[in-house]
């Protein structure tokens, strides 16, 4: 197996696109050469930033035999081709979430990396965080007995901070506003600890913000165990804030992001702090693509989890729309339009 760093290319030159950058200087085991975006301005800008070469064209990057993988922070709707054409050119992908914007999509993204043989790994770097990763440990353990119940909140302030001409605020590049944008992070982190969500309730609004996307959104979700768990997410509120409460017939987990976590046990009258020391999730993830593009390890979230991710949040769109409680199977059967 090779010890050199990954040869990957950043395609898509958002503010994401320099996240992730920035993490993969912090990491060494994957080095950026090339990069694209169809913005001359903005790939010699981060060419100069990141020290890597600005390619002419995408098709000339996916030529480029050094180059290993591809890093993708492209919008949303066009994740199909930009993976589609990476996976035909033999490159492994790194793709940020949602998978894509449909589950047709999602799909297709899934099958053509699969074909081609290449890795298809998807950011969804906060279940990774340490406090999340020792809840895991304990539920798997026995410790909280049956699970029952959950309560999420992942919230931002993006008041005089938004780009309505950003795809990413837009509903047709990113439909369903902040339950796609941001809550799909704890729909994943509610799946990954209390397990795979059979149906959704969903609510959501414009309150605050301009636009035509909602900028808040409240989801009660079935999980496949029987359990219960909401999901606030909002765009709209005051400050930045993340809560993850999970309630077991023999323990309760309070985490939020000024306290840190706390376990309660059955028959006690105070939670206990559990420090967890903060981790970089970021250079985690892509550490872990970069093994399994050399066949050293399985990447954690792939095409078939991140598209049923998204179809928790169609789900919610449509219940949302229609007042109904929607299964997650009824999203997934359908026409794939969705």
């Amino acid at each position: 197996m090779s010890a050199d760093p990954l040869r990957v290319a950043c395609v898509g030159m958002g503010w994401w696109s320099d996240v992730l950058a920035d993490a993969i200087q912090r990491s060494g085991k994957l080095e950026i050469r090339a990069c694209y975006t169809r913005s001359d301005e903005k790939r010699k800008s981060f060419a100069v930033k990141y020290r890597c070469r600005p390619a002419e064209s995408y098709e000339a990057l996916l030529e480029d035999a050094e180059i290993e993988a591809i890093i993708n922070t492209t919008p949303n709707d066009v994740h199909l081709a930009t993976t589609r054409a990476a996976a035909a050119a033999g490159k492994h992908v790194f793709l940020d979430k949602p998978i894509a914007n449909s589950i047709s999509d999602g799909r297709a993204i899934t099958e053509a990396c699969r074909k081609a043989g290449v890795v298809l790994a998807l950011g969804y770097q906060r279940r990774r965080e340490s406090h999340f990763r020792y809840l895991r440990q304990q539920i798997e353990a026995g410790r909280f007995g049956k699970l029952v119940n959950a309560e999420a909140n992942i919230s931002r302030d993006r008041l005089g901070k938004i780009d309505l001409t950003s795809w990413r605020y837009q509903a047709a590049g990113m439909p369903g506003g902040v339950m796609l944008q941001i809550g799909i992070h704890y729909i994943d982190v509610l799946a990954y600890l209390i397990g795979s969500i059979h149906a959704v309730r969903a609510q959501s609004a414009q309150l605050v913000l301009p636009g035509d996307n909602p900028d808040v959104a409240s989801l009660i979700l079935q999980h496949e165990n029987g359990a219960l768990s909401t999901l606030n997410a909002s765009y709209a509120s005051a400050s930045e804030y993340y809560l993850m409460n999970v309630y077991g017939k023999e323990m309760t987990a309070f985490y939020d992001l000024h306290n840190g976590l706390r376990l309660l046990k059955r028959g006690e009258s105070r939670p206990v702090a559990v420090p967890c020391e903060s981790n970089d999730t970021l250079v985690e993830e892509l550490e872990e693509f970069a093994a399994a593009a050399r066949g050293q390890r399985q990447h954690e979230v792939g095409g078939e989890e991140a598209t049923r991710s998204l179809a928790v949040v169609r789900a919610g769109i449509v219940s949302a729309r229609e007042g109904r409680l929607v299964e997650v199977a009824e999203i997934l059967n359908g026409d794939g339009r969705l």
